[in-house]
């Protein structure tokens, strides 16, 4: 792509900058209950920062085909109430003690608590929802909804488990790259469009989602806890497998093999240190393999928006693979 169509990343959020900012407020709206635990809970994590790049997809989509009613900002805040519910609920799975540099709601207000609030919201999403009187958009949530829990349940069958490369992307499929998807297509729903530019944008936001979660996984290797906001390695710690130490599975020899089975066990670098599993990681590089897969969905996600004309909001959406692989947290 030629440098001077390209879009920086103040230009992508100055362009969505008035509908984000509508999306906060009905954000705000959309979660407050007359109970207040739930109003609490609700607040605490809409102040928890996050990029809302799933909102910001499902406007861009939308604004591909100059739509212009309300229904974007409503669902975008659908969105990010559904997104919001699932890491309420991943949080008390996973036992976390923090989330982007916080202490995590669970900790705050305890498993009982956040697991009501995770289900209140994942209700009020679809009440909100309801508004648009748009059965397409209603099916592609409940599907999303029944795959997010179905990925969450595959992976804590498959925690401490050595798992196929397939496996791996099926569990990333269903646990984000599935927002990611139905994000554009509701977008490409609202607006009016085709089939065929309905399943280009789907892929899109499908290849998007699957480089966002591989980048992930990888920071979670390489990045510092102060960047990360939680603990480094803590996917391993938790007996997760990500495709680096797949990788580097299919590679490495028996002795390496038990090193990265012992962590998996124990859940804890107490026996084998952090540093020794980041040996067998450089000494195959797994790490830049992951990489380079991201690279791989990111450049299929620019692919797929081949047969829309150019325009403003073509290149935002080019520009968001690239800033999904340059990210550092």
């Amino acid at each position: 792509m030629s440098s001077h169509v390209a879009i920086n990343a103040k230009e992508f959020f100055e362009l969505l900058r008035e509908d984000l900012a509508a999306i906060e407020r009905e954000f705000g709206r959309d979660t407050v209950s007359g109970v207040e635990a739930i109003t609490e809970i609700g607040e605490y994590l809409r102040n928890g920062g996050g990029k809302r790049i799933r909102p910001a997809l499902l406007l861009l989509s939308s604004k591909l085909f100059n739509y212009e009613g309300r229904g974007a900002v409503r669902l975008g805040a659908v969105v990010e109430i559904i997104h919001t519910a699932t890491l309420v609920h991943d949080d008390i799975i996973d036992e976390a003690q923090t989330r982007r540099g916080r202490p995590a709601a669970n900790t705050q207000w305890g498993n009982s608590k956040c697991v009501l609030a995770g289900d209140w919201l994942y209700m009020q999403s679809f009440k909100v929802a309801l508004q648009e009187r748009n059965f397409r958009i209603l099916d592609a949530l409940i599907e999303l909804t029944q795959q997010m829990v179905e990925g969450e349940l595959l992976q804590m069958e498959k925690l401490g488990k050595m798992i196929s490369l397939d496996e791996h992307f099926d569990l990333i499929y269903r646990k984000t790259a599935c927002l990611f998807a139905v994000c554009m297509k509701m977008g490409a729903i609202l607006g009016g469009a085709t089939p065929e530019q309905e399943e280009n944008l789907t892929q899109y936001g499908r290849n998007l989602g699957m480089a966002f979660q591989l980048v992930d996984d990888v920071l979670d290797l390489t990045a510092s806890e102060s960047i990360l906001g939680k603990p480094v390695a803590s996917d391993l710690r938790e007996g997760k497998v990500t495709m680096a130490v797949i990788h580097a599975l299919e590679l490495c020899g028996p002795k390496e093999r038990t090193l990265i089975e012992t962590v998996l066990k124990d859940r804890s670098f107490d026996s084998v240190p952090y540093s020794k599993i980041q040996e067998i990681l450089r000494k195959y590089c797994s790490i830049e393999a992951a990489s380079a897969r991201a690279m791989k969905y990111a450049e299929a996600a620019c692919a797929a928006l081949a047969d829309f004309p150019d325009s403003e909001i073509k290149r935002a959406l080019l520009w968001a693979p690239e800033f999904v692989i340059a990210r550092e947290k």
